[in-house]
């Protein structure tokens, strides 16, 4: 059967040029749109993920609550092909590593747990034997 849903994640973050080149950097994402406001980033000309500021606007409701609280239980999970390479991006971005990489033994993928500039926890994982990628 063919995909019929597609996720795209967006975070609210403060600085949407600066998140973009955190991603961009991370990733390998490449700008989609650009701006300070908001962001589409893109990999293989498909949209990955969305960055939006966090100042209200005329288009949105709220997109914080009203404390400001930002990705209470959310984690931004991304499983990429070259994980080593990942680990050393992120190291190289200065990124606030959580704890060293290592195995899941229940996903049985590597995983670096980092935060990003807002604080978002992010989880970069190396290829999973449950997903496996052509």
């Amino acid at each position: 059967m063919a995909q019929t849903v597609w996720s795209q994640l967006m975070l609210v973050v403060s600085d949407v040029p600066a998140s973009s080149t955190f991603y961009c950097e991370l990733l390998g994402f490449d700008s989609g749109h650009g701006g300070d406001e908001y962001e589409q980033l893109t990999h293989d000309g498909e949209i990955i993920m969305q960055l939006h500021h966090d100042r209200p606007d005329d288009d949105h409701t709220a997109l914080l609550s009203d404390d400001g609280a930002r990705g209470n239980g959310v984690i931004a999970w991304f499983e990429v092909a070259d994980f080593d390479a990942a680990v050393q991006r992120a190291r190289a971005l200065g990124a606030r590593i959580e704890g060293e990489p290592q195995i899941n033994p229940n996903a049985k993928q590597s995983e670096l747990w980092l935060r990003d500039p807002d604080g978002y926890l992010v989880v970069i994982a190396g290829p999973s034997e449950y997903r496996p990628r052509s």
